[in-house]
């Protein structure tokens, strides 16, 4: 269990960010403070990271704000699931236990908290609140194929994507076979922000013709990067550990393939997941019981799936609202009262 603990570790540091809100002010007034003070206030950090933090103490601000958003986004893509990304209290993670668990549901999780961070990192480079990177104008000036013109601030993704890697892939050094299933996925994560980088464009001319045209590279809605890992996550691969040839160190192969490797972009797990129907803290499952369900849909969010064959109590409610409002001269305002009577659905 020690060894699992050390792996839920980097969220457990994610999470204390988040919540510390009194720390986050701090991080916004860092030049007053000082970047040792700072560093020294963020609970469980490496020594490497504290010196990442101690290089670029502003860049803790997007670290917060990207961990934020993976929640956030992990929540909103698997709201009508029975895993639905529901914090609980615990020494141990940000998700419960789930990140104990080497399930495809913490291979999603390590991917896309993975990614807010490479996300947020490369998004406050572009507005500047980062002093040690901004614009990427590696192609500035340079034309297309078609004619048009590298320019504005294309988002510096390589940047975003190395601050990422150095920060939260530090912990994962023990080498075992969660550490590199942790990871590849933090990796897989990161490529699908790079992947999902828009260019858009600006036309310049008389009258608003298009002689000329300028574009650069900007990061697109965090949505549609948690949408892209949600295919991975459905697609994800089972691994193993294997010993290399005359080595002691390990390397992931295929479950069912072991001469082959899984590729950068897929999501990876070791374990199979539970089923989450019943609360189970050894393997992370809140369960079902009293979640909302759908009686008359067929799929994940559908009371029969959702309930796991249980069944489900009916709720009756009654809404009222002021309706059918008239103003009379003078001065007042006369309305009806209208009500609806609706039924909530919760598994048993």
């Amino acid at each position: 269990m020690t060894s699992l603990l050390h792996h839920a570790i980097p969220y457990v540091l994610l999470l204390a960010i988040i919540n510390s809100h009194t720390h986050i002010r701090a991080v916004s007034s860092v030049l007053g403070l000082g970047a040792d003070l700072l560093c020294s206030r963020v609970p469980g950090i490496t020594p490497s990271q504290r010196r990442i933090c101690s290089r670029a103490p502003d860049a803790i601000v997007a670290i917060s704000e990207g961990a934020r958003k993976g929640i956030a986004e992990c929540q909103s893509q698997f709201r009508n699931r029975r895993w639905n990304c529901s914090l609980q209290a615990s020494a141990g993670s940000v998700f419960g236990y789930v990140v104990l668990l080497g399930s495809r549901e913490a291979a999603f999780t390590y991917a896309l908290l993975s990614a807010g961070v490479a996300y947020s990192v490369t998004a406050s480079c572009a507005r500047g609140n980062i002093s040690t990177c901004g614009c990427d104008d590696r192609k500035r000036g340079r034309y297309s194929a078609s004619g048009w013109k590298w320019g504005g601030c294309s988002a510096d993704i390589k940047y975003g994507i190395k601050f990422a890697r150095k920060f939260v892939d530090a912990r994962e050094v023990e080498g075992d076979a969660r550490a590199l299933m942790n990871l590849h996925n933090n990796k897989a994560g990161r490529r699908a922000v790079k992947k999902n980088l828009r260019t858009e464009c600006k036309c310049h001319g008389v009258s608003g013709s298009c002689t000329m045209k300028t574009c650069w590279k900007t990061l697109p809605a965090f949505s549609s990067i948690g949408r892209h890992l949600v295919k991975k996550y459905n697609s994800a691969r089972a691994v193993v550990a294997c010993k290399m040839h005359k080595k002691s160190s390990l390397y992931l192969a295929l479950q069912k393939k072991k001469n082959r490797r899984p590729r950068p972009s897929h999501l990876v797990y070791l374990e199979k997941s539970p089923n989450y129907c019943d609360f189970n803290p050894a393997t992370g499952s809140l369960g079902t019981v009293s979640r909302q369900c759908n009686r008359s849909s067929a799929g994940p969010d559908g009371c029969d799936l959702m309930c796991c064959g249980r069944g489900y109590n009916t709720h009756q409610y009654t809404h009222k609202w002021k309706c059918n409002c008239r103003f009379h001269w003078c001065c007042y305002v006369e309305c009806n009262t209208c009500q609806e009577e609706t039924e909530g659905y919760t598994c048993k």
